[in-house]
């Protein structure tokens, strides 16, 4: 084995690299919870603000772009050279 071989087994070769989301059915799984949360968030907005549900997923999706915009701000008002 050399060069790309080697490469290619190094995630398997180091316990430490492997992702802790449960493998494929964890993934799914995961996938279907937040896709649940997702929904009862769109439908709560849907139904408090009297509009279809197209456009309460288009506020949903301004308010989690809002959400990050303010965190990213905040991180570079905090720690401004953590990304150079």
């Amino acid at each position: 084995m050399i060069g790309f071989e080697i490469a290619a087994l190094l995630p398997v070769l180091k316990p430490s690299t492997r992702r802790r989301g449960g493998g494929f059915i964890g993934g799914i799984i995961r996938w279907f919870i937040m896709v649940a949360i997702y929904d009862i968030c769109i439908g709560a907005l849907a139904d408090i603000l009297g509009v279809s549900r197209m456009v309460a997923c288009f506020i949903f999706i301004g308010i989690l772009l809002a959400i990050s915009a303010a965190g990213y701000l905040l991180k570079q008002r905090v720690s401004p050279g953590i990304d150079d």
